[in-house]
């Protein structure tokens, strides 16, 4: 081991030898759990005091380090609680969720999510990045929560966990509140049935400048983990509403959005369609599309051509092909 200076050091369990031209240091440790004790003894010669050089290296090494922190084991109550947040229930109920992993933690704290505590593996927490915000977050007084391999990956949906999570307090705006602004669109929807199509939606909305997502009732959960997993992100830059559909309504004719549908059966094709800005696209749900009374609150309903043998496209898709026509017609503006 080089330590400054062209030092070299050998060590073993008991003790630190380091030599350079002028001194030769030993470092000595006594054996007591959770503690190092350190005794310097100075060959004659030069020190490099002041140099950068060995001193300077073995500064943290001649200091008394605390105890570490017990690692909570998954039956710990707030191991379980974090489990628990699997469940719809219990998210909708204490307005929490569960993120793990870099990118996921990354995003979170890049766009201000109130994060309530990290959860860390030591052993798996081996990128040099993810020691950054683990420790910014500590000093901020984030509680970090310390775990063994076998609780995280317990605790993890993906196989291959990166020893790092978050429990995360949702983000729910008021629709009274939403005026209209520079974001491309709206994505409003009443069912959708899949995790991962939800979370395609919202990724190919921020993909876009959508502005977020609004929820006609109380079936469609965003902070499912699948969705979290399918945003890859991203879900931390839309905003979310629960609203009704009377109420959007009323704000769409307020702000004066245009509120466009799409129907296999619908007569104007997709691509010659014009959309104004502000707009709203109400997606339908996998199976049966729009039903006939949110059809009939739309001011333009477009369909997609196919000319194979399929009579329709993943819903994730369909709406990505619209968004990207939107976006295509308003690049030049966003």
């Amino acid at each position: 081991m080089c330590s400054g200076n062209g030092s070299v050091a050998a060590f073993d369990s008991e003790s630190i030898n380091i030599y350079n031209e002028h001194s030769t240091i030993s470092v000595h440790f006594r054996n007591v759990p959770g503690t190092v004790h350190t005794r310097i003894k100075s060959q004659p010669g030069t020190c490099c005091r002041g140099s950068g050089g060995v001193c300077n290296d073995l500064h943290s090494m001649t200091t008394q380090t605390k105890r570490s922190t017990p690692l909570l084991d998954r039956f710990h109550p707030q191991i379980t609680r974090i489990q628990r947040l699997g469940k719809r229930a219990e998210r909708d109920r204490t307005g929490l969720f569960y993120i793990e992993g870099m990118r996921f933690v990354t995003q979170a704290l890049q766009h201000q999510a109130h994060i309530e505590q990290l959860v860390v593996c030591r052993e798996l927490l081996i990128h040099p990045f993810a020691q950054r915000p683990v420790r910014e977050q500590n000093r901020r007084g984030i509680r970090l929560l310390e775990v063994s391999r076998t609780v995280m990956e317990g605790l993890s949906q993906v196989q291959d966990s990166q020893g790092l999570g978050a429990v995360v307090r949702q983000r729910w705006q008021r629709l009274e509140r939403v005026r209209p602004g520079q974001e491309l669109c709206w994505v409003a929807v009443e069912t959708i049935r899949s995790p991962g199509n939800l979370g395609t939606i919202l990724r190919t909305s921020d993909a876009v400048g959508g502005a977020g997502l609004l929820l006609l009732g109380p079936s469609t959960d965003p902070y499912d983990p699948g969705t979290v997993r399918a945003t890859m992100g991203a879900m931390f830059t839309q905003r979310f509403v629960r609203t009704s559909r009377e109420e959007l309504m009323y704000w769409k004719r307020r702000g004066q959005y245009l509120l466009a549908g799409t129907s296999p059966t619908a007569s104007q094709d997709y691509h010659t369609a014009s959309y104004r800005h502000p707009t709203i696209l109400l997606i339908g749900e996998e199976r049966q599309g729009l039903s006939a009374e949110l059809q009939a609150m739309c001011d333009l309903m477009v369909s997609i051509p196919m000319v194979g043998e399929s009579d329709s496209l993943n819903v994730a898709m369909a709406t990505g092909v619209i968004l990207y026509e939107l976006f295509h017609q308003h690049r030049k503006f966003i």
